[in-house]
């Protein structure tokens, strides 16, 4: 059977790396005009910035602020969201799990990266990478030290994996110092992270 050499040395030419064969791909695609850089940047930022991380953070203070709503989604998380319309691709099956004085919750998928996108946006590198996906299980607690998050001794680490069929999103406590605000003024203390519970809230402006 012929050998196509011209055939193996076009894939030569893509850098080993996911992220740099994706970025060699969007150059190919723009240089002939088939896409736009300033286009596909601005979709991301919304994704990973806006769109995503909105969603949990305002699903997060309605659940500080509405007892009804956190009792709703601890009975089932998947039909409250639905009826805010965040459920879709990549989040059709979710589950809150809670923080709580006793224990912290945080969120890996082992196998993979499922991720609730309806939810979170796109996942962080990070969250996708060999090493938070190895270490978190093993050793929660010095991960969660990389992230500069270090817990109190008697509180309980839960890691969460998800799977393709179940998603998770960490509810954190709410913290000191926001009580009284309205549901949009609490959504500027959800960080991302502590949805995926390696972080915690923050106050907007900075500090904790």
């Amino acid at each position: 059977m012929p050998h196509d050499h011209h055939h193996d040395h076009d894939h030569a030419l893509l850098p080993p790396d996911p992220a740099l064969r994706v970025r060699a791909l969007e150059t190919i695609l723009t240089r002939k005009g088939l896409v736009d850089p300033a286009a596909i940047d601005e979709i991301l930022d919304t994704y990973e910035n806006k769109v995503g991380p909105q969603n949990g953070a305002r699903v997060v203070a309605r659940a500080w602020r509405d007892p009804a709503f956190l009792q709703a989604l601890r009975d089932d998380t998947t039909a409250v969201l639905a009826d805010m319309g965040l459920i879709g691709r990549q989040g059709e099956h979710v589950v809150v799990v809670e923080n709580a004085p006793e224990v912290h919750n945080v969120v890996v998928c082992t196998l993979c990266s499922c991720y609730p996108w309806p939810l979170l946006g796109i996942p962080p590198t990070w969250y996708k990478s060999d090493a938070y996906r190895a270490r978190v299980v093993r050793e929660p607690r010095a991960v969660l030290a990389d992230f500069g998050l270090t817990l109190p001794e008697e509180q309980k680490v839960r890691v969460w994996d998800s799977t393709a069929e179940i998603r998770y999103l960490v509810l954190p406590m709410r913290p000191e110092g926001s009580e009284g605000l309205s549901e949009d003024e609490l959504m500027q203390w959800v960080t991302r992270d502590s949805m995926i519970g390696t972080g915690l809230p923050q106050r907007p402006g900075g500090g904790a």
